[in-house]
């Protein structure tokens, strides 16, 4: 699923540059039995049409979306910690989501779904309008050579199409252990039109308590790095389009 394609931008997002590039792994025997034991019951098979969140979970709850959720380890925390809302992953590893279908299963979670698809068409085509109480991108891929930049997945085309599917006072919380994309990041959704900082215009937060150290923040500890989590709230566009 990797994409070389030197598209704008601005260009449709069905023509966009990949924010990704598909280097599955191979899965352990205990993964791929997640998949033929569990994709029933956690999976949800990208359709391309609006999906029913009520229906899909069950009952009426707010929604947090989780982009690129890894290895499943702080959303499976995240989720068995908040039981009152529904949680949504979209990771397109294959070993990655089996391992978190193993640990959804062995708690018997209720209130996790997960995709294996690309987040931008998920949110395009699946995820309604109004819907989301909150997006969670940690760690995503930096990016960090220059040629590769506009592969970033923060750029304002996807943040304003994340706009379009927060509920009012919807957060959107990133993190990062790459300086150059923190300060990409903060430049990005402070020139972004109906977004508020929670802490103060161009400041980071405090790691906050609901996002447990990954892996990938010791690895970035371990190697140097500094960790900044950027929250957003949604309150609306502010000026005319």
């Amino acid at each position: 699923m990797a994409h070389d394609d030197d598209t704008p931008g601005d260009a449709p997002f069905h023509r966009r540059i990949r924010s990704f590039v598909l280097r599955e792994g191979r899965m352990t025997p205990a993964q791929q039995r997640a998949f033929d034991d569990h994709w029933a019951r956690f999976g949800l098979d990208y359709t391309g049409h609006e999906r029913d969140l009520d229906a899909t979970f069950g009952r009426h709850a707010p929604r947090v979306l989780e982009i690129g959720f890894g290895n499943g380890e702080a959303l499976a925390w995240a989720s068995e910690h908040d039981l009152a809302r529904d949680y949504i992953g979209v990771e397109v590893h294959g070993p990655g989501v089996g391992r978190l279908m193993n640990a959804l299963a062995a708690r018997d979670a209720s209130n996790v779904r997960l995709y294996k698809h690309d987040a931008v068409e998920v949110l395009e085509n699946e995820i309604p309008a109004g819907s989301l109480s909150e997006v969670r991108i940690w760690f995503p891929d930096p990016w960090h050579k220059k040629r590769h930049n506009k592969r970033r997945l923060v750029q304002p085309a996807f943040v304003a199409l994340l706009a379009s599917r927060m509920a009012p006072g919807g957060l959107l919380h990133l993190a990062t252990d790459w300086e150059a994309y923190a300060e990409h990041m903060r430049e990005t959704m402070e020139a972004a039109d109906g977004w508020r900082n929670r802490v103060g215009p161009g400041e980071a937060a405090e790691r906050p308590a609901w996002r447990i150290e990954t892996h990938f923040e010791r690895r970035g500890t371990r190697l140097g790095h500094g960790v900044w989590d950027y929250l957003y709230e949604w309150i609306g566009a502010t000026t005319a389009s």
